[in-house]
């Protein structure tokens, strides 16, 4: 081909429904005093660990998140339930995550200027699907009406980047003339909300990138995908055991190593010189210099993170123009979080600015595509 594959268009939906540090810490702190009163005996038997106390200070430290979105708010502050409420569909209704992602899609397709028409395949890439079959893609291909093909993938906080690398290949070779890729990240059932040092972390939200060739690019803010890059290393330091095969084993599928949990000092150590290797090894491959880079759309999990992993490549601190932070509103979204950042500051650059769009987690797993402003 001697065109180039573009993202042509970026759709972003946010969910009615937020918590703040301070509600999130009011509730724990409410049931972990519960907790700590009705076992107590035990606990002073040393039997039994005392549930500690949280503060919104110690999270922002933590985390520099502020605030995260929640597809339902109903339940996740009682501390009688400790999780969200979503009402039961039935098999005729839109799923909840399809629902999401029918939502950030038709935003998507608006800024690409793209109707059903013009797409024939559909990824839906996230961390978790509420669902083992029919593929949600598949859902959210018949309510939008296109003609073609679509299948979920799974690859944790670096789904939406993998996914937007089997989009570029599509295109260049000439399987698919549009791609869908959506991020529906209903991430809030399998949070951990009694858990002071996770709790906190994951928000929802879904995001959606159309990708096609520049022939058909009619956007008016599009970028070429200069090179992609994607790269896995086995670690169990973050996990979610939740699975089918609990039904055999007689375990309790809702345990709390069922749900997120993490080595969070481990992921720190390991995870980010890893990312600024992959970042400097995946520009230098393509004769670009961390000097040229626009802009850097990174994975938006913990501020201590990005901090690190930028000034480790510049030499200094990033600027928030050049770094965008969107956690701090919508704490860790897992795959969402770098694909919400380009989508709320990439309309500024200038033709010929190039950027790079980066994620990393479970797994682990990295990945990124640099791009370059039509």
């Amino acid at each position: 081909m001697n065109s180039s594959v573009v993202i042509s268009g970026v759709g972003l939906w946010t969910p009615e429904n937020s918590i703040s540090n301070e509600e999130l810490v009011e509730s724990y702190n409410a049931w972990a005093e519960h907790f700590n009163q009705q076992n107590q005996a035990t606990i002073e038997a040393g039997e039994l660990a005392a549930k500690p106390l949280s503060s919104p200070a110690f999270i922002e430290k933590a985390s520099g998140i502020k605030s995260r979105y929640v597809y339902s708010k109903e339940g996740v502050l009682d501390i009688h339930r400790m999780r969200p409420l979503l009402e039961i569909r039935d098999d005729g209704q839109v799923s909840h995550q399809a629902e999401m992602a029918i939502a950030a899609a038709k935003k998507a397709l608006t800024a690409a200027n793209k109707t059903a028409a013009d797409i024939d395949m559909v990824i839906v890439s996230c961390a978790y699907t509420q669902r083992s079959y029919p593929a949600i893609a598949i859902e959210v291909q018949a309510a939008l009406g296109i003609e073609g093909f679509g299948f979920d993938m799974l690859v944790a906080c670096s789904a939406a980047t993998f996914g937007l690398e089997r989009a570029v290949d599509a295109i260049k070779c000439g399987t698919s003339k549009g791609v869908l890729v959506i991020n529906p990240e209903l991430t809030s059932p399998q949070v951990n909300f009694m858990d002071r040092d996770s709790h906190f972390i994951f928000g929802d939200v879904a995001t959606a990138v159309v990708v096609e060739s520049s022939e058909s690019c009619t956007s008016a803010h599009a970028f070429d995908v200069v090179s992609t890059k994607c790269v896995t290393s086995y670690s169990n330091n973050i996990r979610s055991n939740f699975g089918y095969t609990t039904r055999v084993t007689d375990e309790d599928p809702y345990a709390a190593d069922k749900l997120f949990h993490q080595n969070g000092r481990k992921v720190f150590k390991e995870v980010c010189p890893m990312a600024a290797d992959h970042i400097e090894t995946h520009l230098r491959s393509n004769d670009i210099q961390v000097v040229d880079l626009k802009r850097w759309w990174l994975h938006q999990a913990n501020i201590n993170m990005n901090l690190l992993i930028s000034k480790r490549l510049l030499g200094r601190d990033a600027t928030l123009e050049e770094a965008p932070i969107v956690l701090d509103e919508y704490a860790n979204t897992a795959s969402a979080g770098s694909i919400i950042a380009f989508a709320k500051h990439h309309e500024d650059l200038a033709a010929g600015d190039i950027g790079v769009i980066c994620s990393f987690g479970a797994g682990y797993s990295i990945g990124s595509l640099i791009l370059k402003k039509r």
